[in-house]
């Protein structure tokens, strides 16, 4: 269900999410609401264990909430079965987490076809997408063949390859030079330049300097 332009791209209400340990129980985010309208790129910030990453898998359809509601484009990605939400991630977020998004044993070229034939939907070609990043002379190239910087651009290629109407991004920039971090930050900023929301988890100052708004996670809430 596409919304007007005017409609937030994402909307979390009241979101919940503990984690039980045998008789421990660990609230990892306790009523975080979020909304993040086209066009907007916002920074999440805050400690190790603040939630920042349960929050990003949540508003993915990776985990789900144990209350609350999350909506992409209107569309309800919570509380959903898991080949709907899968099917709805496909269709309309892009995801570049920690862990790489890459497959080892294809091309980036590879990579970047294998994304956009999982997604019911026509999208743009392959090789303007590795244009947009800089990386055609390295259409070919195996992942672990990349350097720190090509490996951060094709992930965020792939997360691109169906231009989603969101983008959650969990540090992207974490272990890039100031050179390549900036490369990375205005290929996010063109991204939201095309109507998309752009959420980033991070550290990095220059990160939270780039986006629109910043907000700061502690202890699974949003500091006021």
């Amino acid at each position: 269900m596409e919304m007007t332009s005017a409609a937030p791209r994402l909307h979390a209400d009241n979101l919940y999410r503990f984690f039980r340990a045998g008789d421990e129980e660990t609230l990892a985010l306790q009523g975080v609401t979020l909304t993040v309208d086209p066009g907007e790129m916002v920074a999440v910030n805050g400690p190790s264990g603040s939630g920042k990453s349960t929050l990003l898998s949540c508003l993915a359809g990776v985990d789900e909430p144990d209350g609350g509601t999350v909506r992409i484009n209107g569309e309800r990605m919570s509380h959903r079965a898991e080949t709907e939400r899968a099917a709805l991630r496909a269709r309309s977020v892009g995801i570049l987490f920690q862990s790489s998004n890459l497959f080892d044993q294809l091309s980036v070229r590879d990579n970047i076809l294998l994304a956009q034939r999982i997604a019911p939907r026509s999208s743009v070609d392959a090789d303007e997408i590795l244009d947009e990043v800089g990386l055609s002379a390295r259409r070919d190239a195996y992942p672990a063949t990349l350097s720190g910087g090509e490996s951060a651009r094709a992930g965020l290629a792939v997360a691109i390859a169906n231009q989603p109407a969101v983008l959650l991004a969990d540090e992207p920039t974490g272990e890039l030079d100031s050179v390549t971090e900036h490369q990375i930050l205005d290929l996010l900023r063109r991204h939201a330049d095309t109507g998309a929301a752009v959420i980033v988890v991070t550290h990095s100052e220059a990160v939270v300097r780039h986006a629109d708004r910043s907000l700061t996670l502690l202890d699974g809430r949003i500091a006021t």
